[in-house]
């Protein structure tokens, strides 16, 4: 019965993890990933939010790529409608995200309200590298706790340490968190569809910033999954037989004598 349950989870004893590479790992991607809420505090500051608002952010949206749309898009003069809206659309990939963990965390209901708050691209790459169900709870957790509380500090430490940096474009710092995003997403880049997306995502995004209100070529660059999708999928139909198609008897004839495979004439030859 232990060996059939084990099955079930994916976690036969073979590729079971220790907890501490677990939490070694976890906390590699929480200290490294949350020593950028420091940059996020410079940028909000310096975009013209308040303390209690740049800090209100980290609190309750806790996504460091919508936070850097936001307040970009604020710092370059953009609508806060449509600078609020790019971020909502960044922010719904952990919607996304969630139904995939929830299986995978199994969590009690109780929790689960809590633990979407550390839904976000760093938690659910750390989740899905583990191979135990154990595992990816130690990850979640860890990778969440560690970021949540690093963010938050350092969003705090960048908030009121801008008046003494100055002029925060000089710096470079509003790059800081779109690197980190970029490094992080990068990896799971594997398939050509993926890499399409992502490249015309950048197109659409930079080739638009110079001609469209600040926020909204973020908005924009949206659409590159469909049209990838869309051309993928047109591709893939070129590619196959029509249905129904049968091959001429002459066709036929020419594939057997050239060595070809016969088609089978009963259901007994096949």
């Amino acid at each position: 019965m232990a060996q059939r349950t084990a099955l079930a989870d994916g976690t036969a004893d073979d590729t079971e993890k220790p907890d501490r590479a677990v939490v070694r790992d976890a906390l590699g991607v929480g200290v490294a990933v949350g020593l950028s809420g420091f940059a996020f505090g410079v940028t909000s500051a310096g975009s013209g939010l308040g303390l209690l608002q740049t800090c209100a952010l980290s609190l309750l949206v806790f996504t460091g790529a919508s936070q850097f749309a936001l307040v970009g898009a604020l710092a370059a003069g953009g609508n806060p409608f449509t600078a609020a809206a790019g971020a909502f659309f960044l922010g719904v990939r952990n919607a996304f995200y969630g139904l995939r963990l929830s299986h995978l965390l199994a969590l009690p209901r109780a929790v689960r309200p809590l633990a979407a708050q550390w839904v976000i691209d760093e938690t659910t790459a750390v989740t899905l590298a583990q191979p135990t169900r154990r595992a990816r709870r130690i990850g979640f957790t860890v990778t969440g706790l560690t970021l949540y509380a690093l963010w938050n500090l350092t969003t705090l430490l960048g908030a009121l340490g801008a008046k003494a940096i100055g002029d925060t474009r000089a710096w470079g710092l509003d790059a800081a968190g779109p690197a980190v995003f970029l490094a992080l997403l990068a990896p799971m880049l594997k398939t050509t569809t993926e890499r399409a997306v992502a490249g015309l995502a950048v197109l659409l995004g930079l080739g638009l910033l110079p001609v469209l209100p600040a926020g909204v070529p973020v908005l924009v660059a949206a659409l590159a999954a469909p049209i990838a999708l869309v051309a993928e999928g047109r591709r893939g139909a070129r590619g196959r037989p029509e249905a129904g198609a049968v091959k001429e008897p002459g066709a036929l004839l020419e594939s057997r004598a050239a060595g070809g495979p016969a088609e089978p004439e009963s259901e007994e030859d096949r």
